[in-house]
C-alpha cells in the first residue's frame, strides 16, 4: 500500500449518516491532518444534512458514488453491523481503506471474506473497536503485562443495559444483527483480550428474546495455568459496570463502563496509583490518530487492533451465540 505524504491531509468518506457517524465525524474534524470530504447515505437529502451539518462539500446518495470519489483516501462505515459485510467489501473493491464499525461483521466467515479481500486488494482495514487504543485501558494492560500486580489470576468485565423489548428495534432483530453480544458483549470481549489474549476454552449460558435475538450472556474463558476471565452481557439488565483484574500482589480496577472508563486504579503491596481519565472529543481520537499512523506509514493493519483478533472474537461470539440457540441469515450461507 502507497503511504499518505507526512503533509498531505487524511481524507475520509463517510458511509452512513446516523447517530454514530456524526459522532465519529466530530472527532476526525478535530484532529489535524484530517478532513471529511464525501459522505454517503442511501437517503440523498439526509447525506445532504449531514454535509451541511459538518462543512463537507460533497454528499451522494449511494455508497458506490462515494467509493468512486476518487480524493477519498479511507471510508468509515458508520451503518449497522448487519450492512458492514457487503459494504466494507464495496470500498475495497474500489481500492479504499475501510475503518469499519464495530461489530465488524456479522460472523466470523464474513469477517474473513472482509480481511482477505483487503489483503489481496493491498489496503488498510482495521475495526473501529474504540475500547482498544483507549488511554487508560492501555496504561492497564501495560502495568498487568510488566507485573504490577504480580502473577495474573482472574479477570472480569461486563456490560448490562436494559431495553425495553421492541421486535422492531434492531436490538431484538435478528435480520439486521440484533443481540446483546455484537452490541454489548464485543466490549468486555475486547477488554480481556487486551490483558490475555485469546482463551484456551469458552463457557457460556444466557437467554434468548422472544425473537430468538441472545439478550443475556455470561461466559468464562478459561487460560493456561488456571487463568480465567468471567464475562457477562445483557440488554434486559442494569448493573454498576465492573471491570478487575486480580493478581497475585493485587488488582487493577477500571471505574465506570468497561469501554469508556473514568478512572483505573492499580492496587498492590506498594500502595495504590490512580490514572484519571482526559477524554478527547468524543473518545474516538486515538482510534482515529492510529488509522492516520498506519496509512503515513502504508500498514495495511495495525498492530493494536489486529485483524486476527476481529476474527478470531467473532469465532468465540458465533460460538457462544449458537450455544445460547441464536442465529443470523448469515450463518447458514
Amino acid at each position: 500500500m502507497r503511504p499518505i505524504a507526512a503533509d498531505a491531509p487524511i481524507r475520509w468518506g463517510i458511509l452512513g449518516a446516523g447517530g454514530i457517524a456524526a459522532t465519529v465525524s466530530a472527532d476526525i474534524l478535530a484532529l489535524p491532518g484530517h478532513e471529511i470530504v464525501a459522505v454517503a447515505a442511501r437517503d440523498a437529502s439526509r447525506a445532504a444534512d449531514f454535509a451541511e451539518r459538518f462543512g463537507v462539500t460533497r454528499s451522494y446518495g449511494s455508497y458506490a458514488e462515494l467509493v468512486a470519489d476518487d480524493e477519498v483516501d479511507v471510508v468509515y462505515v458508520a451503518t449497522t453491523h448487519g450492512q458492514h459485510h457487503e459494504q466494507a467489501l464495496l470500498c475495497i473493491h474500489a481500492g479504499k481503506s475501510v475503518l469499519v464499525e464495530k461489530a465488524f461483521t456479522l460472523n466470523a466467515r464474513q469477517a474473513r471474506e472482509v480481511v482477505e479481500a483487503a489483503r489481496r486488494a493491498d489496503v488498510f482495514c482495521m475495526e473501529a473497536m474504540w475500547l482498544r487504543f483507549n488511554p487508560l485501558l492501555r496504561i492497564a494492560a501495560h502495568a498487568l503485562h510488566n507485573g504490577a500486580i504480580g502473577d495474573v489470576h482472574s479477570v472480569r468485565a461486563e456490560l448490562c443495559r436494559h431495553f425495553p423489548f421492541d421486535p422492531s428495534h434492531r436490538l431484538f432483530d435478528l435480520e439486521a444483527g440484533g443481540g446483546a453480544l455484537l452490541d454489548l458483549g464485543v466490549y468486555p470481549i475486547n477488554f480481556v483480550w487486551m490483558m490475555l489474549g485469546q482463551p484456551e476454552a469458552v463457557f457460556a449460558s444466557g437467554s434468548l428474546s422472544p425473537t430468538g435475538s441472545d439478550a443475556t450472556a455470561a461466559m468464562q474463558f478459561s487460560y493456561p495455568h488456571g487463568v480465567y476471565a468471567q464475562l457477562s452481557c445483557s440488554t434486559q439488565a442494569r448493573t454498576d459496570p465492573i471491570s478487575l483484574i486480580v493478581g497475585s500482589d493485587g488488582w487493577i480496577q477500571a471505574h465506570g463502563s468497561v469501554h469508556r472508563p473514568t478512572k483505573i486504579v492499580i492496587h498492590n503491596s506498594a500502595g495504590e496509583v490512580t490514572h484519571e481519565a482526559q477524554t478527547q472529543g468524543n473518545g474516538y481520537q486515538p482510534e482515529l490518530v492510529e488509522v492516520q499512523r498506519c496509512l503515513r506509514e502504508g500498514a495495511t493493519q495495525s498492530e493494536i487492533m489486529p485483524l486476527s483478533d476481529t476474527v478470531d472474537i467473532l469465532e468465540v461470539i458465533d460460538g457462544v451465540r449458537h450455544e445460547l440457540g441464536a442465529r443470523y441469515a448469515a450463518d447458514d450461507e
